[in-house]
């Protein structure tokens, strides 16, 4: 591998779906760009989620916005390119238990609408109906959104690392940013660059390369582990829509098997509680699945914010943009994403009110710094 570059217009830290997008936006745009990965492309967040990209999201018509958006730029991406991003419609089915759950949807479904949500409300029983594995008894409602699409990470991380190479940028895998300059002049053990603006998509370590540059951005990590369940003989052949009930158990079809996520233990608790805590739930709401043994499948960190929203935006003091605490929903907004860095690196008015999405909604962010 030769050297790095002297200089650049933009440097992108993060080789994962958001850098990989924000690098090939710029570079299509013509801009200068070098993307610098501290391990393999997508080893980060983009592998630890359970593939599906939604346009719904319950209570946040901001980020189903940018989620309808990413969907859109996917499949104009694998069209225009010839990529393979997996995209296969399986839907998503979101349960409530509570009435204030139903209400709650309600109340937001005009402004998830206005976002280009295809979402509506579907009783118990045509719930069971579109996943026969609840239990129609344990749910009040739901909410039934055809347009989610399992996915391919890896192949999508791929597809824009491809096409950003193609356009002229430069990725360097394996290349840990050591330090970051007032300058703008970014080390790493392979050498140092100096960049005329810095973009942070390094996920769960954007909190400690921003801090690198001076730049406070409240990200932690939240280890999540998915599991696997065989499918219970009852369970239908055609693939299963992703599945979310309230306690954070998910569920879709993996193959022949069952995908399940519900976080990771607890501080105080052991890995078998959990595991019993999950077990319950699955055969609770679905009870064709009771019984059923739970294998570990991957695991991994995911960058958080505070609120669950993720931090899109330009430090006021210096050249330094930020896309990361997507909260394991960065594969659904990556594209939008990417395009939002692309305007705020060229100073172009965005399709979208940034604002927002800035560290400046975040009261834990000391004056000055946002």
């Amino acid at each position: 591998m030769s050297g790095l570059p002297d200089r650049t217009d933009v440097l992108v830290i993060g080789g994962g779906v958001i850098g990989t997008s924000a690098a090939c936006r710029l570079a299509e745009a013509g801009v200068g760009t070098v993307l610098l990965e501290s391990g393999a492309l997508g080893s980060g967040t983009s592998g630890t989620t359970a593939g599906v990209v939604r346009t719904y999201f319950p209570g946040n018509p901001l980020i189903s916005s940018l989620a309808v958006r990413s969907l859109a730029a996917y499949q104009d991406f694998a069209e225009r390119t010839g990529t393979d991003l997996g995209l296969e419609r399986i839907g998503l089915l979101v349960l409530f238990t509570d009435e204030q759950q139903v209400q709650d949807f309600r109340d937001t479904h005009a402004a998830q609408q206005a976002a280009g949500v295809d979402v509506e409300l579907v009783t118990a029983a045509e719930a069971a109906r579109i996943n026969p594995l609840v239990d129609e008894r344990t749910v009040l409602a739901a909410a039934w959104a055809p347009e989610a699409y399992a996915c391919d990470p890896p192949a999508i991380v791929r597809g824009y690392a491809a096409a950003a190479r193609q356009a002229g940028a430069v990725l360097r895998t394996e290349t840990p940013v050591t330090g970051i300059d007032p300058d703008g002049l970014v080390h790493t053990p392979a050498g140092s660059i100096r960049a005329d603006t810095v973009v942070c998509a390094a996920g769960p370590w954007a909190g400690t390369v921003a801090a690198m540059a001076g730049v406070h951005l409240p990200v932690t990590t939240y280890p999540v582990e998915m599991l696997l369940a065989d499918a219970a003989g009852s369970a239908p052949r055609d693939a299963l829509p992703m599945t979310m009930h309230p306690s954070s158990l998910r569920i879709r079809s993996w193959g022949d098997r069952i995908l399940a996520g519900m976080g990771r233990p607890g501080p105080d608790e052991t890995r078998d509680a959990w595991l019993q805590r999950v077990s319950h739930h699955l055969g609770t709401t679905f009870p064709a699945l009771a019984g059923q043994g739970l294998e570990h499948g991957w695991s991994g960190n995911l960058d958080v914010s505070p609120d669950g929203m993720a931090f899109i935006g330009r430090d006021p003091s210096r050249p330094f943009v930020y896309a990361a605490g997507f909260s394991g929903q960065g594969i659904c907004q990556a594209p939008a994403a990417g395009e939002i860095v692309h305007d705020l690196v060229l100073g172009k008015e965005s399709w979208i009110d940034t604002a927002g999405l800035s560290t400046a909604r975040c009261p834990a962010v000391p004056a000055g710094t946002a």
